[in-house]
Formats: C-alpha cells, sequence, structure tokens
C-alpha cells in the first residue's frame, strides 16, 4: 500500500505527491492515488523538506532542565555523571523513544546521537519510525584495561547496534567520545578500522577553549590536526561543535569532507565562549550540518528553534545581516549542505521523508515561507511528519504518545535523585 498526499503547496503551486515503499514515485498536480493507497488531504498546507539534527544525546531527555546555568565541568561532575551512572538499559529506550517523539513533532526525521545503550537507543528509533545514525560513546583515560577493552567495547557496539540497520533507517557508526576522553593509541587503531571496514564517526571536537591548549601541549597539533594524523577525518566523519577551529584546520576538515555539526544553542547556553568560525568554515569550503545537543545542555530538540539562532548567531558576529539568509540556514538545518547528513530534496526517487506545514497560522502567514520558517516558526507549526513513506504524525497526533510520556515520568525521580 502506498501514500498519496493531495493539493499540497509547493513552491507556490498546488500539487500531489505519492510514495510507495519509502520511495517518491509521483509529484506534480496530475498525481492521484492508486487502489489501497492511504490518502491525506493537504489542503492549506505546505510540503517542505525535512530537518536532520546532525547531533545530539537523544536519551538525556530524562535529564531535562537538571542542572541548568551552571558551569560546564560543574554541571558534569555534579549532576550528569552521577545520573548516567544510574541509567538503565530500559531509561535509555524510553528517553530516546521521547525524544523521538518530540522530533517528529518538530519536523526531524533524521538524527545522529551518541549516547549510552546504544542497542536500546536503535530499539526506540525501530519503533518510532524515525532515521538514525547512531554511536555508543568510546572512552578509555584514566581506565588501567587499555588498548584492548577499548577494541571490545568498540566493535560491540557496532556488532550490538547492526541487527537494526536491516530496517534501511539505522546506522551503526563508531563514537569516540572527544581527543580528552580516549587516547591516542586507541584514536589510531579506530582510524584504521574506519579505513578497513568504511565506517562512519562522530566525535565531539574543539568545544572549548581549554581542550584546544590542551591538546596542543600535549601532542603539539591542533585537535582537527590530531584526528587527522590518526586517521578520523573524512567524508563519514561528523565532528560536533568546533567553535576553536582555526581556518588551518577548516581547510584540512574541507580537504577531507568531513562534516562539523555546530551547536549554537548549547554553545551558548554553557557559554563556551566563541562563536562556530561560519564565515570562514564558508570560504573553506567545509560541510555543514546544525545539531541540538542533549536536551540537558540545550533544553530542545526543535530545529526550528535552533534555525534562528544559528542565522541570528552569525549575523551578530559578522556585523552582516545579509549573512547565512533564510534559504541558507535552512539548507544547513535539513542537512542539504553535507551528503552524509543524508538531507534531502522532495522529487521523484527520493527518500518519501516530508513534512506538511500549517499556512494557516500566524508564524508561517504572510511573508515568504523560508524566511517565516527561520525567523518566526517553531515545529508547532509542523501538522503531519513522513519518513521512509509511513505517516509518523498527522494532525500534530502521535501515537502512543501518552505512554511515552508516562514511562519517561515514573524514571526521572531514580535516576536524578528528585
Amino acid at each position: 500500500m502506498g501514500l498519496t498526499v493531495l493539493r499540497a503547496s509547493l513552491a507556490g503551486a498546488e500539487v500531489g505527491v505519492r510514495a510507495d515503499d519509502g520511495v517518491i514515485v509521483a509529484l506534480g498536480p496530475e498525481v492521484v492515488p492508486e487502489p489501497g493507497d492511504e490518502v491525506l488531504d493537504a489542503h492549506g498546507m505546505a510540503l517542505v523538506p525535512p530537518m536532520v539534527n546532525a547531533h545530539t544525546h537523544a536519551a538525556m531527555t530524562l535529564f531535562r532542565s537538571f542542572g541548568d546555568d551552571m558551569p560546564l565541568r560543574t554541571w558534569l561532575e555534579t549532576r550528569i555523571w552521577p545520573a548516567e551512572a544510574r541509567l538503565r538499559p530500559d531509561d535509555v529506550y524510553w528517553g530516546t523513544r521521547l525524544a523521538c517523539l518530540e522530533m517528529i513533532r518538530s519536523g526531524t526525521a533524521r538524527f545522529f546521537d551518541m549516547y549510552w545503550h546504544a542497542p536500546e537507543a536503535a530499539r526506540a528509533v525501530h519503533d518510532s519510525g524515525l532515521r538514525a545514525v547512531l554511536a555508543a560513546p568510546l572512552i578509555d583515560t584514566g581506565k588501567a584495561s587499555g588498548l584492548a577493552a577499548f577494541k571490545d567495547d568498540a566493535l560491540g557496539s557496532l556488532e550490538r547496534i547492526r541487527p537494526f540497520e536491516a530496517t534501511g533507517r539505522i546506522l551503526a557508526t563508531l563514537g569516540p567520545h572527544a581527543l580528552y576522553t580516549v587516547s591516542r593509541p586507541s584514536l589510531e587503531w579506530l582510524g584504521e578500522l574506519m579505513a578497513e571496514r568504511g565506517l562512519g564517526c562522530q566525535i565531539h571536537l574543539s568545544e572549548t577553549r581549554r581542550e584546544v591548549e590542551d591538546c596542543v601541549a600535549e601532542t603539539g597539533l591542533r585537535p582537527a590536526e590530531l584526528l587527522h594524523a590518526c586517521g578520523l577525518l573524512g567524508p563519514r566523519t561528523v565532528v560536533a561543535h568546533g567553535c576553536w577551529l582555526d581556518p588551518h584546520e577548516l581547510a584540512l576538515l574541507a580537504e577531507t569532507g568531513t562534516t562539523v555539526a555546530t551547536v549554537p544553542v548549547s554553545n551558548l547556553k554553557l557559554a563556551v565562549g566563541r562563536h562556530f568560525p561560519y564565515l570562514d568554515a564558508l570560504a573553506a569550503g567545509v560541510r555543514l550540518g546544525l545539531g541540538t545537543d542533549g536536551t540537558a545542555s540545550n533544553n530542545s530538540l526543535d530545529l526550528f528553534q535552533d534555525v534562528k539562532v544559528l542565522s541570528l548567531v552569525q549575523k551578530f558576529a559578522a556585523e552582516d545581516p545579509a549573512v547565512m539568509p533564510a534559504s541558507e540556514a535552512l539548507a544547513i538545518a535539513r542537512g542539504q549542505r553535507s551528503p552524509h547528513l543524508g538531507g534531502c530534496a522532495i522529487e521523484p526517487g527520493g527518500p518519501a521523508d516530508f513534512l506538511l506545514v500549517q499556512l494557516d497560522t500566524p508564524e508561517v502567514s504572510p511573508g515568504d515561507l523560508d524566511a517565516n520558517l527561520v525567523y518566526a516558526a517553531t515545529g508547532a507549526v509542523v501538522d503531519t511528519t513522513v519518513v521512509a513513506g509511513r505517516v509518523l504524525m498527522r494532525g500534530r497526533r502521535v501515537a502512543g504518545d501518552e505512554e511515552i510520556l508516562a514511562e519517561v515520568r515514573g524514571r526521572v525521580g531514580r535516576l536524578t535523585g528528585g
């Protein structure tokens, strides 16, 4: 059975779109449903591509608003790490289900995630209907077990996520946490493994000044240079944050085809001291995406909120209101400025991932739709979310939402001590 959407607005014209087996097979004013199709009437709604969250820690919905307004190190040591030590696999399942619910409601179809108990995150993504690229965080500093145990952790995490790849919506990847939590021998081994197996990688990079200064003091290399020396940069790698990257590092990232996931809201909230150097990245040709980070440090997964901040921060930093216009900000948020992020256009032969946006809401009328989506809207303007040809939300209703909320509420007290 296929899916047919009728009377949607696309670039000012009324069109229909038909999907079959997760792929758009027809698009245009002449589209009609086939027998047995699920049919959606989209009159008064715009057909737009979905968002791609290029960096998050989904199950941290469990810790939303837990330890706000605290310095990063104090927040981690006194709140987040003690709470995470109490996590059980099923906590991560339900925390990720809540994250998926929030992303469905705010128009995100795919996300890049690094968090504990990654197989449970994969199960949650499978059950939600979203797409995700998943990694378990890999850490070895301070562990006496050394490289052998690190290898077991890395290979084991891949194998436990791999069964979910059969859905076609989930991909397993490597997740070295950061340069300051993974030793150089382990990073070098990961680089060899990536080259041997064609694997992807997610890692935090140059989030703080201290991270850069420590890396230079210990290795003589800046963070991106060290990653390159270890073989971790490349077209399947996403580095998150990047606030303290310099022009040479940005050129290196562009040369290797590495994607930077800029995370402006989390960086502002945690006061990391510098905005992402977008104009330098643009000049170098760096592939870019937009991430929210986890809800413990954002505190939202709504990319329609974050895309506004993305654009405004760069305008302010450049002292130029023409920097990063709405259309460019949306392209970044939709994952369309990096092939690895899987952002898509709405076209025949493409994945049947799209949103229907209500055009009769104050936030998107009147005026240019792209500008309104960036500067005025939140995810609340999304009426319908479709991923792989499956309707995950219609009329802002998502199946199972009450059960998810109840499960999460029942777990938070044990985790946070509340």
